[in-house]
């Protein structure tokens, strides 16, 4: 800060040619501009005025320090106006991190899209635990809660599963009524590809859980294959509600052993701690928090 304000009085003197007229810009004394113009030479090691009684003008090396300090100033200016454009409308690179299931939220990150087309979205999909701060994300989405201090954090709703099939296979192959009955059926799973475990059906009979081995027709890191399996008929899927609440309406999906489904997850987005939340993260927090569980997400009007 002294620094600067070193320079801001030794540009001033240098355009009025008075440390008088400077102060009076400035709002402080000459003597203020004056102590300031001889700190910031002494710093420097050279004079960068030639002073009489009369009038100051600048020494060769005060010219050129001038000149590169006017620069030095004029992107100062340009940085401030662009801040302050910022202000006004969301803009800019956002880069977001999705977990795989990612591909699922994109009808809300399209209608983001539409409402703010000034903003240019770089998408990163990973079910990896990402440094947010340290890998330069703006904002974040997974599922659990945070436990980075240097992060703010955010719900964006809650979730359960369905096991679904298509009419088809149930009726080729029957419905089962208890958890039991799946071990006649065929299951295709979800493998977490940062442990390689396969996710637990959330499965409850009679007050706790179901210790049941589930026999396993197919394995994916992600939830389409899954989705696409069980709408072709191949079998029974676990998978969240909102992947397919589409598919159950249209009747391509069904659902069963809803009564003995007891699980409920939770969506959080995180970005970076801030006392002043950029515009671009304020936007996408709001709309993904007002959108991405809405059934089907609105399409922004255009004025």
């Amino acid at each position: 800060m002294d620094k600067m304000a070193g320079l801001s009085a030794f540009l001033q003197a240098a355009e009025t040619r008075s440390f008088v007229a400077a102060g009076r810009q400035l709002g402080v004394s000459a003597s203020a501009v004056g102590k300031a113009v001889a700190r910031l030479e002494e710093r420097l090691g050279v004079r960068l005025f030639h002073r009489s009684t009369r009038s100051i003008t600048l020494t060769p090396e005060g010219s050129l320090f001038r000149d590169r300090c006017r620069k030095i100033v004029c992107e100062i200016e340009a940085a401030e106006l662009e801040l302050a454009q910022t202000r006004e409308a969301p803009r800019g690179k956002l880069r977001v991190s999705l977990p795989l299931i990612g591909m699922l939220m994109m009808p809300a990150v399209m209608a983001f899209m539409r409402a703010y087309p000034e903003i240019e979205v770089d998408l990163d999909f990973t079910d990896r635990l990402v440094d947010v701060i340290d890998e330069g994300f703006d904002a974040v989405i997974r599922t659990g809660e945070a436990q980075d201090s240097r992060l703010m954090t955010r719900r964006l709703g809650t979730f359960s599963h369905r096991i679904v099939a298509s009419p088809d296979y149930l009726a080729a192959r029957g419905t089962p009524l208890t958890p039991q009955d799946l071990a006649q059926h065929a299951c295709h799973h979800h493998r977490f590809p940062s442990t390689g475990k396969l996710e637990r059906w959330p499965l409850r009979w009679e007050g706790g859980e179901v210790a049941i081995e589930l026999p396993v027709s197919s394995v994916a890191s992600t939830l389409e294959p899954q989705l696409c399996l069980a709408e072709e008929g191949f079998g029974l899927a676990c998978l969240p509600l909102f992947t397919v609440r589409r598919q159950l309406e249209r009747g391509t999906l069904v659902s069963v052993l809803d009564a003995y489904i007891a699980d409920v997850g939770a969506f959080h987005i995180l970005w970076p701690a801030s006392r002043h939340t950029s515009p671009k993260i304020a936007a996408f927090v709001a709309f993904m928090a007002k959108t991405l569980f809405a059934d089907p997400p609105p399409v922004p009007c255009r004025g």
